[in-house]
């Protein structure tokens, strides 16, 4: 595809975070994508699953329907408007139902109260903010890394802002489930540096349980990273009472070890945090983990190193708990 081709490619991106510091090495940029095949039971990031551009409301910012109601005036369906209000706060906006799609609504409201998840925008437009922290990159040994969501969703996207990065000598970290096609991934994976994934459960039942799908393609699409000879990392977010078990986590060191040759950069035992519950606030969704009451601090901490020091005594590969040490 031509050069300008490429960087007039759009993609849907829902958040862009600078001088982030924990996916991958250096101080980076961080670019997150639209679209998941996944809906972990623990995801902190409901905004990113659905492909399509979403409304997210914040009822405690609304003015209130009386006092402002440009929401409403600006909407192209009159009555059959799906802005709603009970007892003068506005209610989660559910786009299947009556929605234009034309986000005029977010565009009008002055108290930000109705936000858009999900901002199209080129590869151009990217590599302008990416651009702009080059010298922090040098300085760091950091980059950029593209995240989800689920980066093979854009898959064409994603390779075209790679490929941009990897010409202007910008290292490229992509995090992704690897639930996708072969082809995909190395369409993408042919400019990263680094590779992030997660291996959430190695029992594939389960792991459909968890996330609504079997690990089969993710396990081999895992081989296939190690083929490619990228640098990888493999996380495991360790959840109490769902993989935290030491029959897990010993088949998952197993797989490193025995059908990756332990290539990889480091495995990280994570721990979860009730996180992205606000958000799941303004879709008008449940969390699925809402009566979810994790452990203390003490006791998930013990769990995790307890868990590191079996995998480095049994297996031999690194391991570590947490993302914060050095891989790069």
């Amino acid at each position: 595809m031509a050069e300008e081709a490429l960087s007039a490619l759009t993609g849907l991106i829902t958040d862009i975070q600078r001088y982030t510091i924990h996916d991958g090495p250096g101080i980076r940029t961080e670019i997150f994508f639209k679209g998941c095949p996944l809906h972990c039971r623990w995801c902190s990031n409901p905004e990113t699953i659905r492909p399509g551009q979403q409304l997210g409301v914040y009822p405690k910012k609304c003015i209130s329907r009386e006092k402002c109601g440009l929401c409403l005036a600006v909407c192209p369906l009159g009555e059959q408007s799906p802005i709603s209000f009970r007892e003068g706060g506005l209610q989660p906006i559910v786009m299947a139902d009556r929605c234009a799609g034309c986000l005029a609504c977010a565009e009008a409201c002055p108290a930000e109260a109705i936000a858009i998840w999900g901002k199209k925008m080129t590869v151009d437009e990217l590599m302008k903010i990416i651009l702009a922290d080059r010298s922090f990159y040098q300085r760091s040994g950091g980059g950029v890394t593209l995240n989800g969501g689920e980066v093979m969703v854009q898959w064409r996207f994603a390779a075209a802002l790679a490929q941009a990065c990897h010409e202007k000598g910008i290292n490229v970290c992509v995090e992704t489930a690897l639930h996708c096609e072969a082809e995909h991934m190395r369409q993408v994976l042919q400019w990263a540096d680094y590779v992030i994934t997660d291996i959430k459960h190695m029992d594939s039942a389960v792991h459909r349980q968890l996330t609504g799908v079997g690990n089969e393609r993710i396990l081999q699409n895992i081989r296939g990273v190690v083929e490619m000879g990228k640098r990888l990392v493999i996380r495991t977010p360790v959840v109490a009472g769902f993989n935290n078990s030491p029959e897990n986590i010993r088949a998952t060191a197993a797989f490193i070890r025995d059908e990756l040759g332990g290539n990889i950069l480091q495995y990280q035992l994570l721990p979860y945090r009730k996180m992205g519950t606000e958000k799941y606030d303004t879709l008008g969704v449940d969390y699925p983990m809402g009566d979810y009451v994790p452990p203390e601090r003490s006791v998930w901490e013990k769990n995790l190193l307890e868990l590191r020091d079996m995998v480095l005594e049994e297996f031999h590969i690194p391991v570590v708990a947490g993302s914060a040490q050095k891989w790069g």
